[in-house]
């Protein structure tokens, strides 16, 4: 898939005043500082299309991006540890979790894990939550950069057996790095086969 064209709709923080679900959702989200601005730059190669900053917790909406005219990427507040208040972490579980059980064009969210460190309960829980709910998921293991192939597929292995214990099958995963620009072609070619998949469904239906 080649990217043509990027471009920014809204922000918002309530499902309602999202655009129409008339075209294929993927949603980006993962702890805070977990790459994921970088990340979603490097897929639309657009410098600056997600504000990236050193702050934790920089993305407070739900932003939405329009790709190619055909599908929507969906910049998502992060979860865990940010610098702001309990209330307004509070008030962004509540927006996230309402948005990903509600929004009707939703074809997958991709959870953003930094490869560096070993399972944490929150992305652990997170995803329980996404199953749990029937949410369709794939695993993005980002910064792979910051450290040794040899290490990053050691942590990947690693991660992957800890989630075979509460999973059957363990869901798909993606190794990037934002800097390298490690995964785009993957990344984009699930999108564009889901988005193939989606397309053949309605036209039979």
């Amino acid at each position: 898939m080649q990217i043509r064209e990027a471009e920014f709709l809204m922000s918002n923080t309530r499902v309602d005043q999202c655009p129409a679900p008339t075209l294929p959702e993927y949603a980006f989200i993962g702890r805070s500082n977990v790459g994921k601005s970088s990340l979603i730059n490097m897929l639309t190669e657009r410098r600056g299309l997600a504000k990236t900053s050193s702050l934790p917790g920089k993305t407070q909406l739900i932003n939405h991006f329009l790709i190619n005219k055909q599908w929507y990427l969906v910049d998502l507040p992060g979860y865990g540890y940010a610098k702001t208040s309990k209330v307004n972490r509070v008030a962004w579980t509540r927006m996230i979790n309402f948005y990903l059980r509600q929004r009707l064009n939703l074809a997958c969210v991709f959870v953003l894990i930094d490869s560096r460190h070993p399972a944490q309960t929150v992305d652990l829980e997170f995803m329980e939550m996404l199953g749990t709910e029937g949410i369709p998921f794939v695993m993005v293991f980002t910064k792979a950069d910051k450290q040794s192939n040899s290490r990053t597929q050691l942590q990947v292995s690693d991660y992957m057996k800890k989630m075979s214990e509460n999973w059957d099958e363990v869901p798909q995963h993606f190794i990037t790095s934002a800097e390298e620009k490690t995964g785009r072609e993957e990344l984009l070619a699930f999108i564009e086969n889901v988005n193939r998949q989606l397309a053949e469904a309605q036209h039979n239906a």
